[in-house]
C-alpha cells in the first residue's frame, strides 16, 4: 500500500542564512517549495520507504527578515532568479530524497536514511520525522540542514562576495495526511 503527500497536506521551507562582511545589510529568505510530492510505501502498519521529489522551479521566495530595508517584490523575483541560476533549475529540475530504510527507534517518529541528490550530486541522508497521532489524521514534521558546498553549490553572491547566502540551508517539512 502507499500513501501521498503533496502542497495540500502542508508546506516544505527553506531557510537561507546570510553571511560575509557586509552580512548586516543582506536578507536571511524563507523560500516555500510549491511543487513536491512524498509517496511513502508501507509494510502492514510501518512505512518501509519514502520518496520525495521536489520541482525546483516551484521556488518562491516569501519573505526577507534582516536588512537594511523590507524585501520588495522587485527583490524577491531576483532572488528567485538568483537561485534558481545558482541550482542550475534548467539543467536539474528536480531534488530527491530516496528513504530505503526506516528506522522506527527514534522517540517520537522514524529515523530515514537514503540518498539526498541536489544539483545531479547523490548524497547519503539520514532525516528524522516526527510523527503525532492527532486521532482522525497524522501530523509530520522535520527540519534538516544542508549544505550548498555538500552538492556542488555555490551560494549566491554580491557586493564581491561582501554579502553571501550561508553555506547552510534549513529545511522545514510539515504535513498532515489523514488516517485510513
Amino acid at each position: 500500500m502507499t500513501s501521498t503527500l503533496d502542497p495540500s497536506h502542508g508546506e516544505l521551507l527553506l531557510t537561507t542564512g546570510v553571511t560575509g562582511p557586509a552580512s548586516a545589510v543582506g536578507h536571511r529568505l524563507t523560500i516555500a517549495m510549491t511543487d513536491w510530492q512524498a509517496t511513502v510505501t508501507w509494510s502492514g502498519d510501518q512505512p518501509s520507504a519514502v520518496e520525495l521529489t521536489v520541482e525546483v522551479d516551484s521556488l518562491q521566495v516569501v519573505r526577507g527578515d534582516g536588512g537594511v530595508k523590507d524585501l520588495s517584490g522587485v527583490e524577491k523575483s531576483l532572488a528567485r532568479s538568483n537561485a534558481l541560476k545558482t541550482l542550475d533549475a534548467k539543467r536539474f529540475p528536480q531534488i530527491r530524497f530516496s528513504a530505503d530504510q526506516i528506522v522506527t527507534a527514534i522517540d517520537g517518529g522514524y529515523q530515514l536514511n537514503g540518498t539526498l541528490d541536489i544539483h545531479g550530486t547523490s548524497r547519503p541522508r539520514s532525516v528524522d520525522l516526527r510523527v503525532k497521532d492527532l486521532g482522525s489524521a497524522w501530523r509530520m514534521t522535520c527540519d534538516a540542514s544542508v549544505s550548498h558546498a555538500e552538492f556542488g553549490v555555490k551560494p549566491y553572491s554580491l557586493m564581491m562576495g561582501a554579502v553571501k547566502v550561508a553555506d547552510e540551508v534549513v529545511v522545514s517539512f510539515r504535513a498532515e495526511h489523514p488516517k485510513g
